[in-house]
């Protein structure tokens, strides 16, 4: 793809948009971010807190633990945190300088202060206000749509800012139309490396770097730990088995720390930080595993990141689809560029590692979200083994159709509008006083 393509610009500002640091699962970071904004309107700390949140963000945030928090969890511990340390112009990385004294003044202030969550009356899967109230003064932030987006500031009724919502999920990002896997993997191997180095330098960094800490410490079930301590004879053998082992065990001991209070920033894909490691990590141990060139490992993280982006994108931000199984495949995709595999080979990966997992379902942010890391990985590396052996699955068998953007449409067909459902059972059980029959 040339420079002066018009997708060319497109694509390095998608990855420029999808691939941010965020320190904590993302949905709490955005509540915290959300806090922060209403807290700098308002100019003191609030006496009650009134939070509506839309049911994916609630699902999200109920169970992760939320980082310098002294590992509280849930909603009212995210915006706490927001409110009482945040730095909103840090936006996700809004509660990464806490100190020790503003911790304990996060405790005081959840002891102290009433916090009212709700079910947001929305029509987006992204939407969360945040209302802060201190005698007669109120001032209220809106967040909709992605992360970041902040749409609303209200102070005592006088606008401080808006911003069109509007009903589309990624409104205010660069459309994604304009991706296919085909012309990802041509500007993947065209793209001046000049301009993607230093997004790609940050997330190998911070990536690896919470993997490996995963692995150190004690979060959550420990799956990276359990993989790597379960299978001895594997790692001293060595060879192909071992590297697949480290793959998926790595990728996991991100999530681990992760979910569990770790306090080191991710960069993330797609919204999210689990994402964002599973399409990365992976594709850097095979990279060193294989001898791969700095330039080639590079082309093959563009390449992740972009398939990643694509296939997520005709799901939805959040849904009932566990987005780590996009993230998987599309490692599983570079895995195979990695080793010599072209277009056809990354196109067959994709749709035989999504034809193997898809359907495995989110039920928020917490501990478990690292076995079903480690699980879309195996996937995506099986589903190159498969190709490289000359196996695929074939059109008809299940929801398989021919052709990889035929696949990958019908896939997020499946996460958008037939888990649906799903989705609103899986928030039934989880919090079941906000969700309603109908």
């Amino acid at each position: 793809m040339k420079q002066t393509d018009g997708n060319y610009q497109k694509y390095l500002a998608i990855l420029e948009e999808e691939l941010l640091p965020a320190m904590g699962c993302t949905e709490p970071i955005a509540v915290a971010y959300c806090g922060a904004v209403a807290r700098r309107a308002l100019g003191a700390l609030p006496e009650r807190v009134e939070v509506a949140a839309s049911g994916n963000i609630i699902k999200n945030v109920k169970s992760v633990v939320v980082p310098n928090t002294g590992h509280r969890r849930g909603i009212p511990a995210a915006v706490t945190a927001g409110i009482v340390a945040g730095d909103a112009d840090r936006q996700l990385e809004v509660i990464s300088q806490v100190s020790p004294a503003q911790q304990a003044d996060i405790a005081a202030f959840l002891e102290r202060t009433p916090v009212e969550v709700s079910l947001a009356d929305s029509p987006l899967i992204f939407d969360l206000t945040v209302t802060l109230f201190r005698g007669s003064s109120r001032a209220k932030a809106r967040i909709a749509n992605f992360h970041t987006n902040v749409v609303l500031v209200e102070k005592d009724g006088q606008v401080l800012l808006r911003r069109d919502a509007g009903e589309e999920e990624e409104g205010g990002l660069t459309p994604r139309d304009c991706l296919t896997v085909a012309e990802i993997l041509d500007f993947a191997e065209t793209v001046a490396l000049d301009d993607v180095r230093p997004l790609l330098d940050r997330q190998m960094s911070c990536n690896m770097a919470i993997a490996q800490e995963g692995l150190r410490g004690d979060y959550g079930a420990n799956v990276g730990s359990v993989l790597l301590s379960s299978h001895p004879e594997v790692l001293s053998a060595g060879g192909p088995s071992a590297v697949r082992l480290r793959a998926r065990a790595l990728a996991a001991a991100g999530s681990d720390a992760r979910m569990n209070g770790c306090e080191l920033p991710v960069i993330i894909n797609s919204g999210s930080g689990n994402q964002g490691i599973t399409a990365s990590v992976p594709v850097m141990v095979y990279a060193q595993a294989l001898g791969a060139s700095e330039e080639k490992l590079y082309r093959a993280l563009v390449l992740s990141n972009l398939l990643a982006i694509h296939q997520k994108s005709t799901i939805g931000r959040l849904s009932a689809y566990c987005g780590a199984i996009n993230a998987g495949a599309a490692a599983g995709a570079a895995i195979a560029y990695l080793e010599g595999g072209g277009l056809d080979g990354v196109s067959h990966t994709l749709v035989n590692a999504l034809a193997i997992s898809s359907g495995v379902i989110c039920d928020g942010a917490k501990a478990s979200c690292a076995g079903k890391i480690a699980l879309a990985v195996d996937s995506g590396i099986l589903g190159w083994e498969m190709y490289r052996q000359g196996q695929q699955f074939l059109a008809g068998d299940g929801i398989v159709k021919k052709g990889v953007e035929n696949m990958i449409a019908s896939v997020g067909r499946l996460g958008r509008e037939g888990m649906r459902e799903t989705d609103k059972e899986i928030l039934h059980i989880m919090v079941d006083k906000w969700v309603s029959e109908d």
